[in-house]
């Protein structure tokens, strides 16, 4: 049993979980909102052996530096690699510190909202910033069938989008970090990430935070008449090629600021961006908030 457990910042936990915490430490502490500065955080972890944290604020040596008796962080947001974390994983494990994360619990969400703003596109449902009808991208309405959509990045929500589409006729190819045998029996493509942008017309990124894989030369391949689809939780290109791209006849679909990356674009004509987390649904949150659970019962039946 821990001592004090802290949640850094709220958890997007179901009311049962967060009552639930209190099984696991003698004391449990809510913060209603997140940190704003690394010696913020440090204060409000304070004496505490757990910390819970989101996704929205960012905990690294600079914080955890302050708090020597810190032995577990439990991440209530998806965590992949250790380069892609909010958390300094190495420097917590060099420390002795346990950290874990959890994996689809809000993938069903990013699935849909793929499928949903496909088809506004491609038939002409959609709204223009200014609150003005926007055409079908073909100037008439289209049906997925026999778009060729490329995915940049097959993870497990990646195989989700793919698999969809496939399911309403699309032809698939995809980027990954290495060919995958399940991919190609169902017919998926394999192509370097150039040829994938230049030859799909709808392109759509499924990458973890902070990985870019679209610079400029991408940019320059994919060339015009294109729709793009950022899943992630940060953008997927360099922002200088992206506003020369956006400028010109093309499409981008972010769910929220964050995957945008900046609120220049929030604006632009050529951007949809709604400014809500696709993943955040009831279902993602019971998702969640058994495996946030399920961790720290994990963590303490090793102590």
């Amino acid at each position: 049993m821990f001592k004090k457990i802290v949640a850094v910042e709220p958890l997007n936990l179901i009311p049962s979980a967060e009552k639930a915490l209190f099984d696991y430490a003698e004391e449990v502490v809510f913060y209603p909102n997140s940190p704003q500065s690394a010696e913020e955080m440090a204060l409000r972890i304070g004496d505490a052996d757990a910390v819970l944290i989101s996704y929205i604020s960012r905990l690294g040596e600079d914080a955890l530096a302050q708090c020597p008796n810190v032995k577990y962080i439990g991440m209530c947001c998806s965590l992949y690699t250790p380069e892609s974390a909010n958390v300094d994983i190495r420097y917590a494990n060099s420390r002795g510190i346990t950290v874990l994360g959890v994996r689809d619990y809000g993938d069903e969400g990013v699935v849909e909202y793929v499928m949903s703003e496909l088809v506004r596109c491609l038939h002409g449902f959609c709204i223009r910033n200014d609150g003005t009808p926007q055409e079908p991208w073909d100037g008439v309405p289209r049906e997925i069938t026999g778009t060729k959509v490329g995915i940049v990045g097959l993870g497990k929500s990646g195989g989700m989008v793919a698999d969809a589409l496939r399911f309403f006729g699309a032809e698939i190819s995809y980027f990954a970090r290495s060919e995958k045998e399940d991919a190609k029996q169902k017919g998926y493509r394999y192509l370097p990430v150039r040829e994938l942008v230049k030859e799909n017309e709808v392109i759509i990124t499924c990458l973890n935070r902070g990985v870019v894989l679209l610079h400029e030369e991408e940019f320059e391949a994919m060339g015009d008449r294109k729709i793009l689809i950022n899943t992630g939780l940060s953008p997927a290109w360099d922002e200088e090629p992206f506003e020369k791209w956006i400028e010109r006849d093309n499409r981008c679909y972010c769910d929220t600021l964050i995957a945008l990356g900046n609120e220049k674009f929030l604006t632009h004509p050529n951007v949809h961006c709604m400014q809500v987390s696709v993943g955040r649904t009831r279902q993602a949150f019971v998702r969640l908030s058994e495996k946030v659970l399920a961790n720290i019962e994990n963590y303490l039946k090793t102590q």
